[in-house]
């Protein structure tokens, strides 16, 4: 079993921003980390309409269903950053309002989990660096642990209970500005 990435989104959602280093070496402004969360959202959010109202509504086309990659078929929203222009039409397009403008960042970062990067036994930089200790490094058995599910290959989202909502919902004042 091989060790995966952790994100606890309890206490990530009481970080007001990400401000985890990452070691990504195409860019050195990357945090990949906000990267996870935005593919976490649309997994876990997203209600996966089969006609997918937003996707229809973009004027940009700046979103699209992939698969998941968890090979079970169950497709996702992914959105391509250099197209999309923040205006918000996919949100109100979203008959079950799970699309939150608010949480989607502009700028497109990227996490490759730091593939060819660790040392022996040692940590991604993120992991080490997020001051909430939101995230964490080890072998995890998710069918074990009901608080668990692995969104992607290599990482897994703990959630309180198995709430798979809470987390997610932005505070009153934050949704506001």
């Amino acid at each position: 079993m091989a060790a995966k990435l952790i994100i606890d989104l309890m206490k990530c959602k009481d970080c007001a921003q990400c401000d985890t280093q990452c070691s990504y070496k195409h860019h050195p402004e990357n945090n990949g980390v906000k990267a996870l969360l935005e593919k976490i959202r649309f997994a876990l959010i997203c209600r996966k309409c089969e006609t997918a109202p937003c996707i229809k509504a973009c004027p940009r086309n700046a979103l699209e269903k992939i698969d998941s990659g968890r090979g079970d078929g169950e497709k996702i929203l992914k959105r391509a950053d250099m197209l999309c222009t923040g205006c918000g039409t996919c949100a109100i397009a979203c008959p079950f309002g799970t699309v939150y403008t608010e949480l989607i960042q502009f700028v497109d970062d990227v996490c490759d989990l730091c593939r060819d990067r660790l040392e022996s036994n040692g940590k991604p930089l993120c992991v080490g660096t997020c001051k909430n200790g939101a995230l964490d490094w080890y072998e995890v058995d998710v069918s074990q642990n009901a608080d668990m599910i692995e969104v992607f290959d290599g990482v897994v989202v703990k959630v309180a209970g198995g709430d798979l909502w809470e987390p997610f919902l932005p505070k009153k004042n934050e949704a506001s500005g």
